[in-house]
């Protein structure tokens, strides 16, 4: 099971800030994960629609959307971070 974090918009849209999924074993980028996961919910399909304003990390660490998957304990997803 993989932990999955969502943060400001995208906890928003999908209702809820944690979630623990199962994700088949073909989801080998973050992306093919992004695109599992826009099909169990239409908030989740609302949270990853533009993908120009998403960004993802695994355990911890920033990654880019294409980035192989892995086998992190936690992926995050989240909003671009502006700072100030």
């Amino acid at each position: 099971m993989l932990r999955v974090l969502y943060f400001a918009s995208v906890r928003e849209a999908i209702g809820t800030g944690e979630e623990w999924v199962d994700a088949p074993p073909d989801i080998v980028t973050v992306e093919a994960l992004v695109d599992w996961l826009g099909t169990e919910s239409e908030g989740h399909r609302a949270a990853f629609a533009d993908r120009a304003s998403l960004r993802a990390a695994l355990d911890g660490r920033f990654v880019a959307l294409d980035a192989e998957l892995g086998h992190p304990r936690e992926v995050a997803f989240f909003p671009p971070v502006t700072g100030g």
